[in-house]
């Protein structure tokens, strides 16, 4: 009787990790790296290999900071795609959403994600402007690139990521 039920238990889990999304760093370690995280934001480094894809994930509402050029298609949790064109340097708010991506070129893209967890969203979009929210995330991003450019200086095998 176990043996028949076995089979259909791993469906029902399978199922249940199609269906809902989950933290890109658990789900997709090739592609994502948590390289800070704290009560504000999770810092997550991406990586894609030419023309590798995701599973379905999510991220909370942030900022993604492109360090090299991509051609990439998100794909939501409706089946609606979206092709995204970047350069090296280029910045984007990302609302909060369940999707794939693929990467479409033929070269590596490399980004930084920056999601800002809700109640530092909240608590800064009630106290001011959307704006406000902008200028704090960039100041963010800001620290997180500098300290990331120190680490890399100091590491002995790392070089310096030069940025725009």
């Amino acid at each position: 009787m176990r043996l028949k039920l076995a089979p259909a238990l791993v469906f029902v889990c399978a199922a249940t990790v199609v269906l809902h999304a989950q933290d890109p760093t658990k789900v997709e370690p090739k592609h994502y790296k948590l390289n800070f995280e704290n009560e504000h934001v999770q810092v997550i480094a991406v990586h894609y290999g030419p023309h590798e894809k995701s599973v379905l994930h999510d991220h909370p509402g942030g900022v993604v900071v492109a360090l090299t050029a991509a051609h990439l298609r998100f794909t939501d949790e409706n089946g609606k795609t979206r092709e995204v064109y970047s350069k090296p340097g280029e910045t984007r708010w990302y609302p909060p959403f369940k999707h794939t991506v693929e990467n479409l070129g033929d070269t590596t893209y490399d980004a930084v994600y920056v999601g800002i967890k809700s109640g530092m969203a909240v608590s800064i979009t009630s106290a001011g402007s959307p704006a406000d929210l902008d200028e704090e995330t960039s100041k963010l991003v800001a620290e997180y690139l500098l300290k990331s450019a120190r680490d890399r200086k100091d590491g002995p095998e790392d070089s310096i990521v030069e940025t725009r």
